[in-house]
């Protein structure tokens, strides 16, 4: 993909799948001082990068298949796939509770099955609405038309416990976020995480 002015995007292949993509599209290891591979998020810290896709499948490939002692030149003692796939899993959800942590503190907040509904009918719409995977089908499908109706993006995410404990509430079965700067920056980071554990394509 190239950017408005023509300039393409900086390309990195991923490990796992040899699949080059927008190195924005993918998740950047780097080696710490002491020999660790630490998961770069943000694109950041210093020093050589390797590459997956935001997917558990490539990262697990990549380690199985010994990629990131290839990566970096070097030999690396990689942790086992499954110890590194939580750090990233763990990492990415921190990201979406924090984003979220921020919004209510800044007031961009509605939380409860019936606030959020009456949030989506209001005048005052939310820019984003999350549900969370456990909520009843009741509530899920109620706030879901109500949503579609009112032409408001639903995504599902996190727990209850995990929205009540952000908040620090009792367990919530849906969040509201007004519209703002809050909305896209959060969507990018559910988007990530939920194509990290497979349950969307690739972004």
């Amino acid at each position: 993909m190239s950017r408005r002015d023509g300039a393409e995007k900086p390309q990195r292949s991923c490990l796992g799948c040899r699949t080059a993509r927008d190195r924005d599209q993918l998740i950047r290891f780097v080696l710490a001082p002491s020999g660790e591979i630490v998961p770069d998020l943000d694109g950041r810290l210093p020093g050589r990068g390797a590459y997956t896709c935001i997917s558990s499948t490539c990262l697990e490939a990549a380690v199985r298949q010994r990629q990131f002692s290839r990566g970096f030149k070097c030999d690396v003692a990689a942790p086992p796939a499954p110890s590194l796939v939580m750090m990233v899993a763990r990492l990415l959800k921190d990201r979406i509770i924090g984003s979220i942590g921020l919004a209510n503190k800044a007031g961009n907040v509605v939380s409860g099955g019936s606030m959020v509904s009456d949030a989506v009918k209001s005048s005052r719409k939310p820019g984003l609405v999350l549900l969370a995977t456990d909520v009843s089908e009741a509530i899920g499908e109620r706030i879901e038309s109500l949503a579609a109706v009112n032409r408001i993006p639903v995504l599902r995410v996190l727990s209850k416990d995990d929205f009540g404990a952000v908040l620090g509430k009792a367990p919530r079965s849906a969040v509201a976020i007004r519209p703002g700067g809050f909305v896209s920056p959060l969507v990018r980071s559910i988007e990530r995480y939920r194509n990290f554990l497979g349950e969307v394509g690739q972004v």
